[in-house]
């Protein structure tokens, strides 16, 4: 029994179809592209990981560009040009062969899946409202061979500002901070300024003729983000770079700053041999329970089955379990029980499973003397309707079931009640790319970020699967596949500086740094993607101190409360001599 499977993201993805915009109006039309129809008789102007240019097949003139895709590579070429915010603008391309992708950079993308002539491709797409550069690109799919492109055009207005328009305004700066508002002072715009708006998200949360302000009225424990832009009698300037900030108020569940997270296989073997929870060492901080799984997938009855003697014959008895459980719990370590898991299909597709859901896991909670719960919904537990395309407004019935029975357990357990979640990139990152079902992706991609985002007034730690997952484009426009340490770097950051959710026009707004934890497959037999512990160090180094992050520049900026490190699984680790736990307790307590 393997608990982890990956998804089927090479279906999922091949079956996109073309995703557009609404334009507001389109400028005067120019080419932006350097080089659009290669001939230059090179790849002058493209970033390519693969490609040459050809003369034959062409379009028009006498280059065209070819690339193949690799079992491991795309064969991108990529070029990024200045825009406006807030612009219409079209992409064109003629592209022959198959499985040839056309797009921009967290956003709109078209294809095709076969081609055996020129064939025109457009994607139109607007600029968001602080945007000013913009990635274009092409690339074939995995394994599908060789694919050609000619008269690539971006036509649009270029990204020189307007004249008379107030410059861009400094980053805001995080002033006092209390447990309902938030001050900001930022340097003041170049230029005729009549004042300044601050922004959270679309919304304007002050006006003010000076360079700071206060947000008041706020939630306790609540983050938000805020960005600003200057206005006069012409009209308003970019916005500037966002700044995030939590108020006062959140509650200490008694983790330590930086912690080390398990899973324990309690309901079978796996491979890799039973652990004791009495033998489980004092190292792991939160140990996870694997795992509770319905009677029906539907059911919303969730039965957790510790591990038989015919599987286990050292499984100890339920009164020594739950004496270990408080032995560990009198030591200031919380165990939770897992929910899901491969073969755990949890769908509350009604408040009957809504509520059943609610009892049954009270039920173990309260057995056992659990701290609380971990989610770690996997295959088609989670998905999105069709039309469901606001993250912060769901309307699917098994995602918003799930989020109101997390609340009645939050408020029934109360200030202590650790919650977890251990989603895969798929239904996290990937929506920066694709989210449900909107143009025609997976309706299951970007799917745990309305969770995530409903729950996260009182989410302990979020440590998404960095294993068992494709190749995911970063918030730097490349892709990053999982064993090295831009990986983590790269999936880490989309969550604590937050990124715009594929093309609906909205922004998932970061979590916390100590609500982030990097999940990690404890050694090669537990899962694709192993990382070794050196390069580990080297992708937290750069997350918690800024340092060694090689060509990647952090959006969310250095976050030295990162919470730490989970692994699937503690009995793996067992099973390979402790290597995950030997070498990351003792780096974690070395972190700041």
């Amino acid at each position: 029994m393997n608990h982890r499977r990956p998804l089927g993201v090479l279906a999922a993805l091949l079956l996109l179809t073309l995703s557009t915009l609404v334009a507001p109006g389109t400028a005067t039309a120019a080419e932006l592209l350097t080089n659009p129809g290669f001939e230059a008789g090179n790849l002058t102007g493209w970033t390519c990981s693969g490609g040459s240019v050809v003369t034959t097949p062409v379009r028009t003139g006498s280059y065209a560009l070819t690339a193949a895709a690799s079992a491991s590579d795309q064969a991108t070429c990529g070029q990024t040009v200045a825009v406006r915010p807030n612009t219409a603008y079209t992409l064109t391309g003629w592209v022959r062969g198959n499985y040839v992708y056309l797009g921009v950079t967290g956003g709109a993308s078209t294809w095709t899946p076969s081609a055996p002539a020129y064939t025109k491709l457009t994607v139109a797409f607007t600029t968001g409202a602080t945007q000013t550069s913009a990635e274009v690109y092409l690339h074939g799919w995995y394994g599908q061979g060789t694919y050609y492109a000619d008269d690539v055009s971006l036509d649009g207005p270029g990204g020189q500002p307007q004249p008379g328009v107030p410059g861009t305004p400094g980053t805001p700066s995080i002033g006092a901070v209390t447990g309902s508002s938030v001050a900001l002072s930022w340097t003041a715009a170049t230029g005729t300024v009549t004042g300044y708006r601050v922004y959270e998200g679309s919304a304007v949360v002050a006006t003010t003729s000076a360079v700071s302000a206060t947000i008041g009225n706020l939630a306790a424990c609540s983050t938000h983000t805020y960005a600003v832009a200057a206005y006069n009698t012409v009209g308003e300037s970019p916005k500037s770079a966002a700044a995030t900030a939590t108020t006062a108020g959140c509650t200490d569940t008694g983790l330590p700053k930086h912690a080390l997270i398990g899973y324990l296989h309690a309901s079978f073997a796996n491979g890799s041999g039973y652990v004791r929870m009495a033998d489980v060492p004092d190292a792991w901080d939160i140990i996870q329970l694997a795992f509770g799984e319905p009677t029906s997938v539907t059911s919303g009855d969730i039965r957790f089955n510790r591990c038989p003697v015919s599987e286990c014959p050292s499984v100890e008895s339920e009164a020594d379990f739950i004496a270990a459980i408080r032995a560990k719990q009198a030591k200031g370590k919380k165990v939770l029980i897992s929910i899901g898991g491969q073969n755990g299909q949890v769908q509350l597709t009604t408040t009957a499973a809504r509520d059943a859901f609610v009892t049954s896991v009270s039920a173990i909670i309260d057995r056992y003397g659990l701290d609380g719960l971990d989610i770690d919904f996997e295959g088609h537990s989670l998905y999105l309707n069709s039309g469901d395309t606001d993250f912060r407004n769901p309307t699917t019935p098994v995602v918003v079931n799930l989020i109101a029975a997390l609340r009645t357990l939050k408020a029934r357990y109360g200030a202590k009640f650790v919650l977890t979640m251990a989603p895969e990139t798929f239904f996290v990152q990937v929506g920066y790319q694709f989210y449900g079902g909107s143009g025609g992706s997976d309706n299951r991609t970007g799917s745990y970020l309305p969770v995530i985002h409903a729950v996260r007034d009182f989410l302990t730690v979020l440590h998404v699967q960095d294993y068992n997952s494709g190749p995911v484009m970063g918030l730097d426009g490349q892709w990053h596949t999982m064993g090295g340490a831009d990986f983590h770097i790269a999936m880490t950051d989309m969550v604590k500086a937050g990124f715009p959710v594929a093309n609906t026009g909205q922004t998932f707004p970061g979590l916390r740094p100590e609500q982030i934890a990097i999940g990690l497959p404890a050694a090669v037999s537990a899962g694709n993607g192993y990382t070794s512990p050196a390069v580990v160090h080297q992708a937290v180094d750069c997350l918690a101190k800024g340092t060694g992050c090689g060509g990647y520049t952090l959006r969310g900026g250095p976050s030295p409360g990162l919470r730490g490190l989970m692994t699937w699984s503690v009995n793996w680790d067992r099973y390979y001599g402790w290597e995950f736990m030997n070498s990351h307790e003792p780096y974690l307590n070395g972190l700041p």
